[in-house]
């Protein structure tokens, strides 16, 4: 069945991927063993409308059902729904053609006597006046309502959704002419998750805290729900946990911080009290771990369902791992803390290169995940001249299916990776590892120097730049479009 599935105009890169997820979700690839396909491999068919860009909000998708449109709708963060297409024209008159046209076997069940309905005029790129909608609503005439208007709690929606002939004002390249859409509302979204969680109303914030929308749209990735458990490694504030356990999953955190884990800013200011100010079911436990030094034991693996974090990057808060600097150069050994000290001992700790970060990360999620789960993380690229051209961590363990990008200045973003388990965690890919951390180890201050993204993000674009000459990064200079697709 083809839906036309009208997005909200934020997050492009996010949007088809997000869907794409929560069809696997909801078993639009044929039930829990997918069929003959891979995870890695299963997409649905997608179309744009005649003249559309990539980037427009209109995309026609194919969907085993309203069931499954409805679902994703209701837990999607982008999408704004999902719409049975009766017609589409370029004109009001192609408009009334299409819905003559369009069978009176799909059109009739909902146009009788005994029901009630309510018609939206919606627009994108133009403000349709009340007494426009109006007007608009009452060309419909043709149309064979029998049922009572309904505007609180109607059994049938409709939208009338109009696009303009617009410029390149909104967000978009130019399109040729404009689009009418009319159609039956199969699934709409639930708006009021986000100003629900909304970071400002948080009872415990830290200075990377994620960002409530972008939470979510990573429990989404990771496919989080009830039955699953959820695990990040970078917990911080319980941000990323908060929005799986609102999905219904167990979760699970680690932190090198303790003072973050355990103390927070008080017995009512910490991650626990983050988790019951919206009545969710708390953490399996979060602990004072470092990731590149786990604490598992050993032989245990195959543990989460999915690790969703966001590993520290450098740029506003730099990683950090234990042992402390005069520990990694072997000037003193490994010490014993002195049990009158141990519980306010806070450990030693030394910088952490992204490139161990993105190692470990991706040695850990090989041996904890089951097969077929998800590992769903950011990665941070430095944009040259306005692009990006990023090569993104691989492991033999894993297959990408999906790298959205976030634009967050003209010299930086990063991307959500989503990748799935694939392949087993091997002795030889364990003994890879093991030397691959050594390496690390040996040449500490050279990974520090080569991956410093603070010094790329913030150094000046160019020499003349740095002796003051106008940047050409100058805001006049900043393009209104800034999609992928131009």
């Amino acid at each position: 069945m083809w839906f036309l599935c009208v997005f909200y105009h934020r997050l492009l890169d996010y949007r088809r991927p997000e869907v794409e997820s929560l069809a696997e979700l909801f078993g639009a690839f044929g039930g829990d063993d997918g069929g003959e396909e891979s995870p890695s491999t299963r997409s649905l068919e997608w179309k744009l409308p005649e003249n559309h860009h990539i980037d427009s909000p209109f995309h026609f998708v194919s969907l085993p059902s309203e069931e499954i449109a409805r679902s994703i709708a209701n837990r999607s963060i982008l999408v704004k729904g999902f719409y049975e297409l009766w017609g589409q024209g370029s004109s009001y008159e192609e408009l009334e053609k299409a819905i003559k046209d369009f069978p009176d076997e799909r059109k009739l069940p909902y146009l009788t006597s005994d029901s009630t309905f309510r018609i939206t005029v919606d627009s994108f790129g133009k403000v349709i006046s009340l007494q426009e909608q109006n007007e608009r609503i009452q060309g419909l005439t043709y149309i064979p309502f029998k049922g009572r208007v309904d505007l609180r709690k109607p059994e049938h929606r409709f939208w009338l959704i109009e696009t303009d002939d617009y410029g390149s004002n909104n967000g978009l390249p130019p399109v040729v002419q404009r689009t009418i859409f009319f159609g039956r509302e199969v699934g709409a979204a639930d708006r009021k998750l986000l100003p629900t969680y909304q970071l400002k109303s948080r009872r415990y914030l830290g200075p990377t805290a994620m960002d409530a929308e972008m939470a979510f749209l990573m429990a989404n990735q990771g496919l989080a729900q009830p039955g699953k458990v959820v695990y990040d490694p970078f917990v911080g504030t319980g941000s990323i946990l908060v929005a799986a356990a609102h999905f219904g999953a167990m979760t699970m955190g680690a932190d090198i911080d303790i003072r973050v884990v355990r103390d927070g800013r008080g017995p009512n200011c910490n991650v626990w009290s983050n988790f019951e100010q919206y009545n969710l079911p708390m953490p399996l436990s979060l602990l004072r771990a470092d990731n590149n030094l786990p604490p598992w034991r050993s032989g245990l693996k195959e543990v989460f369902d999915a690790i969703i974090c966001d590993p520290p990057y450098g740029v506003r808060a730099g990683g950090r791992k234990s042992g402390g600097r005069k520990l990694l150069r072997g000037t003193v050994g490994p010490y014993t803390v002195p049990e009158e000290k141990r519980l306010d001992h806070i450990p030693s700790t030394a910088p952490y290169s992204l490139a161990e970060c993105m190692h470990d990360l991706l040695d850990l999620s090989a041996k904890m995940l089951v097969m077929g789960g998800r590992l769903v993380f950011f990665f941070p690229v430095v944009r040259e001249d306005g692009l990006t051209n990023a090569q993104f961590p691989e492991h033999p363990c894993f297959t990408l299916i999906a790298s959205c990008e976030q634009i967050l200045s003209l010299r930086y973003s990063r991307y959500l990776l989503t990748m799935v388990k694939t392949g087993a965690y091997t002795e030889e890919i364990k003994e890879s590892a093991r030397r691959k951390h050594l390496e690390f180890k040996e040449n500490h201050l050279k990974w520090l120097e080569d991956g410093n993204l603070h010094s790329a993000v913030f150094s000046p674009a160019d020499s003349q730049e740095a002796l003051g000459a106008k940047s050409k990064f100058d805001r006049d200079s900043k393009p209104k479009y800034r999609g992928k697709y131009v």
